[in-house]
C-alpha cells in the first residue's frame, strides 16, 4: 500500500516542517564539530538528531519495556515506564543508567513497522536521552541479573510536538572492563501516540471479538433416551474455566465496544456440558463434572453480548478455502455448508437469547480469490470478510481507504486492515512483549488517521482463536484506543454499508495469487471424498430408522466438524477424527444385518427356505425390502422366478425371519444371495450368499416312504382299539361294582328286617308253628319253595334264594361244595 508523508492534511505544514528541521540544525551544529573527536558516533539522524553506533559490546544488555502507561498521554498526563534490564554479556557492567529517549515523529505506517522489527537493533539511529534526571542508575550489572527499572516523566518534559506518532526508546548505557568509556550496550524501541485534543477527523473503527475454538465434540452419543454426548476430551471446561482462554475472552470482551464473531458449534458443546455428558478417557469414557463451569460461562456470555452486535459463523466455522480449492468437485460438498448455515438460528439465537447476523462469511486470514467468494456466497452470505494484504490496492492511493468494497454480483468485501488485524500475533505471554504490541497497534491506528481529512471506516480482524495473553493485549489496546481522541466505535454491519472509496481496489485476485503457505494447510479432496462418503451412508442409514433424528443430528454435526477451519496445521488429527465418525457410523449400520447361513439341503420339489434378519439398535428399523436371489434359476427358483422380495420390520434389540418359496427343477447345487434394500432400492449392508444343495425325490424313495406311512396309520389305529377296549372293560367293572354294592346293601336290609320279626315272636311267646304260618306272606313261591319246608336252616334257605343274582368281585367265594348235576340217586329229593 503506498504511502503519504506529505499527503494533504497527513502531517504538519510546511512551514512547521521548516522550522523544526532548523531547529534541529542548530542544536545539533555543537555535535557536529565534535564529529572528528568522536570515532564512536554515527551519522545524523534523518531529522538531525545526534545517534549512537555500537561498539564491540553493544547489545549485550537485554532492555525489557514490560509497560508504557498511559499508551497514549495526553497533556498533563505523566509517562511512566517500567520494565527490566538483564546482562547477557560476560563482563559485569559498571557506572550504568536506563534513559529514556524520544525520537522523530514517524510519519508513515510503512516507518513504523520498520522501526518495530528492528527495534532492539543498535546499528541503526539512536535519538539522544531525555533529561538526565529521568534515568535510573546501576553501580553494576552483574552477567545474568536482571535489575528492575521504574522512570516516570511528565509530558510536557517530552516536548512533544505536532500531533502524530514519535519514537520511544528505552536504553542501557554504561562500560565494561574492556571498553571503558560510555556507551549504548542495550535499547528498546517503542510507539508514543500523540494526539492531546479530539482529531478533527475520527476514524470509525470496528473491531471483530472472536468466539471459535476446535473440535470437541465426537459423533457418538449414548444409547439412553437423553443420547448423552461424548467429548474427545475435557479441553473445553479448561477453556472455559475461570483463567481459561474463553472465559478471559468473555471477561475482556464484556466491556469493550466489539463485535462478537461466534461459532454455533463451540455454543452448542458448552451447551451440552450443562447436562449429563461423558469424556473420553483412553477406551473407555467418563461421567464430566464442569456442569457448573459450563452455566456460569453461558451465563456471562449471554450478559456480555446483550445489545452488541453478534456475527455468527456457520456451524463449526467451515474452512472455506478448502472446501473452494479441493472440494467443490465432490458431490454433496456444498451442501455441507448449506447445512452448517441453516443450523445457526436453531443453536445461537436458543442459546445467547440475541438474533444474530449470517450475513457475513469470514476466510482464513481474510484470504481470498474469486473461488473462495463464490463459495463463500453460495450459503447465503453477500459480504466476504477479506484482509487488506489479499485485496492489495493497486491504484496508487496514498492513503488506506475505506473497508466497504463492492465486488460485483451484490456481494460485498469489508476488507480489514492487515497491520491492525496481525498486530497481535505471535508470543505475547512476556509483559514486554504485549507492551510493544499495544504500542505498535496504536501507533498504527493514529499515523491511519492522519493519512487525510477524509473519515473513514476501518476494520479490525484478528486471528480466529487468540490466547489469553494475545487477548489481554487486544483488551488493553482496544480500550486505550476507544477511550483516545482519534477514533470512535463501530458495528461491523455499519463497515459493510458505508460509502465505498471510489478509487479503492474492487478486483479479486485470481486463484494463483493465493498464499502458498496457506494452501499447503488446508484440507486436502481425499478429505471432501470420505465426508461425502460418510453422508451416503448417513443418508442411507436414516431412511431405515423409525426415528431417524437420533443419528441424523449428531452426525450431521460431525460432518460439518471435518470441514473445520480449525484443523488446519493439524492434518493428522483432523484425519484420525474423519476415520473415528465413518468407524462409528459403520458400526451402527452393522447392527441391522443379516444372520450368516450355511449350506441348505433342498430335498424335494419344493421347499421354504427362512432368512433372519437381526436388529441390536435399540430402536426400530424399517420398512426394509429383503430380496432372495438364484443365481442358478434353471435350477432353482424363488417364488416361481430368479428373486423374491419381501417386507421386514424389526423391532429394536429383536431378529424376525421371512421365508422365501423355492421350487427345484434339477439336482445339484445352486448359489442363493440375500441382499437388504431400503424403500427407495438401495442397498443395505453387506449380501449373505449361501448355498442350496436340492436332490431330486426317485419312485422308490416314494414307495418306501408311503409304506412308512402305511405303518404308522396301522400302528396308530391299532392303538386307538385298544385304548377303546381297555376303556370298556373299566366302564363294564365299574357297573358290576356299583350292582355288587346294591345288592350288598339290599341283603343287610333283608337281614335286619328278619332279625325283627323274629325278636318281635320271641317276645310275644310264640312256638314255631307261627313263625310257618306266617312265612306263606313272604314268599312269592308256592309252599313247596318256602323257607323251612325242606327242613333245612332258614339261612340255607335265604342263600339258595339269591344264588342267581349276578356275581361281583367282591363276593365271596361259597363255602359248600357246587351241586351236582348227575340224576339223584333213588329216594333222594330234588328241587325243581
Amino acid at each position: 500500500m503506498a504511502e503519504a508523508a506529505d499527503f494533504q492534511g497527513s502531517g504538519p505544514s510546511p512551514a512547521r516542517r521548516w522550522l523544526r528541521r532548523t531547529t534541529a540544525l542548530v542544536a545539533g551544529a555543537p555535535l557536529l564539530a565534535g564529529l572528528v573527536q568522536l570515532p564512536t558516533a554515527g551519522p545524523a539522524h534523518a531529522d538531525g538528531q545526534p545517534t549512537a553506533k555500537a561498539d564491540g559490546d553493544a547489545g549485550s544488555v537485554a532492555v525489557a519495556v514490560d509497560s508504557l502507561t498511559p499508551s497514549a498521554p495526553t497533556d498533563g498526563d505523566t509517562v511512566t515506564v517500567s520494565g527490566t534490564v538483564t546482562n547477557n554479556g560476560k563482563q559485569t557492567v559498571t557506572d550504568a543508567h536506563v534513559g529514556l529517549r524520544l525520537g522523530a515523529e514517524i510519519n508513515t505506517r510503512s516507518s513504523i513497522d520498520a522501526i518495530a522489527r528492528d527495534g532492539d537493533d543498535l546499528q541503526g539511529t539512536v535519538a539522544p536521552e531525555i533529561d538526565d534526571k529521568y534515568s535510573e542508575k546501576f553501580s553494576k550489572l552483574t552477567p545474568g541479573v536482571a535489575e528492575h527499572f521504574n522512570i516516570s516523566v511528565p509530558v510536557d518534559d517530552l516536548d512533544l510536538g505536532d500531533d502524530g506518532v514519535y519514537e520511544f526508546a528505552v536504553s542501557l548505557s554504561g562500560q565494561t572492563s574492556a571498553q571503558p568509556w560510555e556507551q549504548i550496550l542495550g535499547i528498546q524501541r517503542t510507539f508514543l501516540p500523540w494526539q492531546p485534543d479530539e482529531a478533527g477527523t475520527t476514524t470509525k473503527t470496528t473491531a471483530l471479538w472472536p468466539l471459535v475454538s476446535t473440535t470437541h465434540m465426537a459423533a457418538e452419543t449414548g444409547a439412553n433416551e437423553e443420547q448423552t454426548p461424548v467429548f474427545l476430551n475435557d479441553d473445553l471446561a479448561k477453556e472455559i474455566s475461570p483463567g481459561g482462554r474463553l472465559n478471559q475472552m468473555v471477561t475482556l470482551g464484556k466491556d469493550l465496544d466489539v463485535t462478537w464473531v461466534v461459532d454455533p458449534d463451540l455454543l452448542a458443546s458448552v451447551d451440552a456440558m450443562t447436562g449429563n455428558y461423558s469424556v473420553r478417557d483412553g477406551d473407555r469414557t467418563v461421567a464430566g463434572t464442569h456442569q457448573d463451569v459450563a452455566k456460569q460461562w453461558l451465563a456471562d456470555l449471554q450478559d456480555a453480548v446483550a445489545d452488541k452486535e453478534v456475527i455468527s459463523l456457520p456451524f463449526a466455522d467451515p474452512d472455506l478455502a478448502s472446501l473452494a480449492h479441493n472440494g467443490t468437485d465432490v458431490t454433496g460438498s456444498l451442501n455441507q455448508l448449506k447445512s452448517a448455515t441453516d443450523v445457526i438460528h436453531n443453536t445461537v439465537d436458543p442459546i445467547l437469547h440475541v438474533k444474530p447476523s449470517t450475513d457475513f462469511a469470514w476466510p482464513v486470514d481474510g484470504a481470498i480469490d474469486r473461488s473462495i467468494v463464490k463459495v463463500a456466497t453460495s450459503a447465503g452470505a453477500d459480504k466476504v470478510i477479506a484482509r487488506s494484504d489479499s485485496l492489495q490496492e493497486t491504484s496508487g492511493l496514498p492513503y488506506t481507504p475505506s473497508a466497504a468494497r463492492p465486488i460485483g454480483g451484490g456481494t460485498t468485501a469489508v476488507v480489514a486492515d492487515d497491520r491492525l488485524s496481525t498486530a497481535f500475533e505471535g508470543d505475547l505471554a512476556k509483559a514486554s512483549s504485549s507492551t510493544l504490541a499495544v504500542q505498535r497497534f496504536l501507533a498504527q491506528s493514529l499515523a491511519l488517521n492522519h493519512q487525510t481529512s477524509e473519515q473513514r471506516s476501518v476494520v479490525v480482524a484478528p486471528q480466529r482463536m487468540p490466547s489469553g495473553s494475545q487477548a489481554r493485549a487486544m483488551a488493553e489496546a482496544l480500550r486505550a484506543l476507544q477511550g483516545g481522541t482519534w477514533s470512535e466505535s463501530q458495528k461491523l454491519s455499519a463497515a459493510a454499508a458505508a460509502k465505498p472509496d471510489p478509487e479503492a481496489t474492487t478486483k479479486v485476485p485470481s486463484a494463483s495469487s493465493y498464499p502458498s503457505a496457506l494452501r499447503k494447510k488446508e484440507l486436502p479432496r481425499s478429505a471432501f471424498v470420505q465426508i461425502a462418503r460418510t453422508q451416503d451412508t448417513l443418508d442411507n442409514f436414516k431412511v431405515v430408522l423409525s426415528d431417524p433424528s437420533r443419528v441424523a443430528t449428531p452426525f450431521g454435526r460431525a460432518l460439518n466438524r471435518e470441514m473445520s477451519a480449525s484443523w488446519r496445521g493439524r492434518a493428522d488429527e483432523a484425519a484420525s477424527f474423519r476415520s473415528g465418525v465413518k468407524s462409528y457410523l459403520d458400526g451402527l449400520t452393522g447392527r441391522v444385518r443379516l444372520i450368516d447361513k450355511s449350506e441348505t439341503k433342498l430335498s424335494g420339489r419344493s421347499a421354504t427356505i427362512p432368512v433372519t434378519v437381526q436388529n441390536n439398535l435399540v430402536q426400530d428399523v424399517g420398512p426394509l425390502v429383503l430380496r432372495l436371489t438364484s443365481t442358478n434359476p434353471t435350477r432353482l427358483e424363488i417364488d416361481g422366478a430368479d428373486y423374491e422380495e419381501q417386507p421386514i420390520s424389526v423391532s429394536g434389540g429383536h431378529s424376525q425371519s421371512v421365508k422365501f418359496t423355492t421350487s427345484a427343477n434339477a439336482n445339484g447345487r445352486a448359489t442363493v444371495i440375500a441382499q437388504l434394500y431400503t424403500a427407495d432400492g438401495r442397498k443395505y449392508g453387506d449380501p449373505v450368499t449361501f448355498d442350496v444343495k436340492v436332490t431330486e425325490i426317485t419312485a422308490t424313495v416314494m414307495l418306501v416312504i408311503g409304506g412308512g406311512v402305511l405303518l404308522l396309520v396301522l400302528a396308530g389305529f391299532r392303538m386307538y382299539t385298544q385304548r377303546k377296549r381297555a376303556a370298556a372293560r373299566e366302564a363294564e367293572n365299574a357297573e358290576k361294582a356299583e350292582k355288587a354294592e346294591k345288592a350288598e346293601k339290599a341283603e343287610k336290609a333283608e337281614n335286619a328286617e328278619n332279625a325283627e320279626k323274629a325278636e318281635k315272636a320271641e317276645n310275644n311267646g310264640s312256638d314255631g308253628s307261627d313263625a310257618a304260618a306266617e312265612a306263606p306272606e313272604d314268599s312269592e313261591d308256592g309252599p313247596e319253595n318256602q323257607e323251612g319246608t325242606d327242613g333245612r336252616p332258614e339261612e340255607e334257605s335265604g342263600a339258595r334264594s339269591r344264588a342267581g343274582d349276578p356275581e361281583q368281585p367282591s363276593d365271596p367265594t361259597p363255602d359248600t361244595p357246587a351241586e351236582s348235576a348227575d340224576p339223584s340217586g333213588t329216594g333222594e329229593r330234588v328241587d325243581r
